[in-house]
């Protein structure tokens, strides 16, 4: 099954119109993208666009063996000319299956918003599922749902469709995400490219012919991240937006509830308020066995709190204790910490702050507390695949 994206972008297309933002100053030749619609085989369009002969044409297809012109959007939108040849536009409802003369099979998809999904099935056996911006799909149960060799979907602004797909085996390691309906949301090229590789998915340009199925090479979710950063750069936004497409994450909280501190309620409160519902929450810095056994991501925020809780357990403010194994103990709790992360099997992602090129603390326990913190995050980040820099928001690939 061949699949031709005629535009990959938002209903608005990219740039968007009389937009001043840098997203859109900056979205030029292959980010240029017109709004999202798809030709399947030659036989099936999946939602009419203006210019969407002139699209096909561009790519090198017609639309002369159009026999089906499936509408995906919440409503019709403004009125578009219809090409001429080509049936009148409709929509399938939800639960129901059109079979076209080619032999393809479309069913609609139920969505948790407004608009209709539509699961394409090839006469080959090849499925591939196409959602419509801002559109996940609504009651899919564990081991009811089909894998689809190909997902196309607003992967920026719904990640958790992605989330829901693979919790329920619908996604998997083959399937090929591709992202559409892109908006001036993440700026286009690189930053684009990253997060979507975070998340397992691609984009391609306007034009694009895909084929469902075919092995393509999208970078593997790494399976160990260190996000570092300053206080407020965006480091724990950046940390959950590397998971938010994967369900059943373990949120672990290495900071302890701070009974009375209404300032660090209010931080928590806020943290939990941006994380998708199916996660789970740990709140506890006994790291070493939740690395050690299976299970889903883990996502620690983060490892200068729990550094902080190591240093208070071996006396490590006091001199004389420090001296008086203080130091080793500190140093083995490190060591223990990092083969765990070295030998572990699951997905991990860990924040801590970056302290070390700011003002020199003006105690000795907060040069202390500087120099471990360092040192920690320096053992941690040899251990991992990946990791990033966050300064003001934006962040800096150090390795992978």
């Amino acid at each position: 099954m061949d699949v031709t994206l005629l535009g990959t972008g938002a209903p608005a297309g990219l740039p968007r119109p009389d937009c001043p933002c840098a997203a859109c100053a900056t979205s030029l030749g292959v980010d240029v993208r017109s709004a999202t619609a798809l030709l399947v085989d030659g036989a099936l369009l999946l939602d009419l666009t203006p210019g969407a002969a002139f699209a096909a044409a561009r790519a090198g297809h017609s639309l002369a063996g159009v026999g089906q012109v499936l509408l995906s959007h919440p409503h019709d939108g403004p009125a578009v000319e219809v090409p001429d040849g080509l049936p009148q536009p409709g929509r399938v409802p939800d639960g129901r299956e059109l079979t076209l003369l080619t032999g393809h099979r479309v069913r609609a998809v139920a969505l948790d918003a407004p608009g209709t999904g539509y699961a394409v099935t090839a006469p080959d056996g090849q499925r591939l599922l196409y959602l419509p911006p801002g559109g996940a799909p609504a009651g899919l149960e564990e081991g009811s749902a089909e894998r689809y060799d190909m997902v196309l979907a607003d992967v920026v602004a719904r990640p958790d469709a992605l989330a829901k797909l693979r919790a329920v085996g619908a996604v998997g390691p083959t399937t090929d995400v591709v992202a559409v309906h892109l908006d001036h949301d993440v700026p286009p090229g690189a930053e684009l490219r990253r997060r979507l590789a975070a998340a397992g998915a691609r984009a391609v340009p306007d034009g694009t012919t895909l084929v469902v199925g075919a092995y393509e090479e999208v970078p593997d979710v790494p399976r160990r991240t260190l996000v570092l950063g300053g206080a407020r750069s965006g480091k724990s936004v950046e940390a959950e937006r590397r998971l938010e497409s994967f369900p059943d994450v373990l949120y672990v909280a290495t900071g302890g509830s701070r009974n009375g501190d209404t300032e660090w309620a209010a931080r928590v409160t806020a943290h939990r308020e941006r994380r998708p519902g199916s996660w789970r929450t740990a709140e506890t810095c006994d790291l070493v066995p939740l690395l050690e056994q299976d299970g889903p991501p883990l996502l620690i925020d983060c490892l200068s709190l729990w550094l902080t809780d190591a240093m208070d357990s071996v006396g490590a403010w006091d001199d004389a204790q420090w001296a008086d194994g203080g130091e080793r103990a500190l140093r083995e709790r490190v060591a223990r910490l990092t083969s765990a992360v070295r030998a572990t099997r699951r997905t991990v992602v860990a924040v801590s702050n970056e302290v070390g090129s700011g003002i020199v603390p003006a105690t000795a326990s907060g040069r202390r507390y500087r120099d471990e913190l360092g040192r920690l995050n320096a053992a941690f980040a040899d251990e991992c695949e990946h990791v990033l820099l966050v300064v003001a928001g934006q962040a800096l690939i150090l390795r992978g």
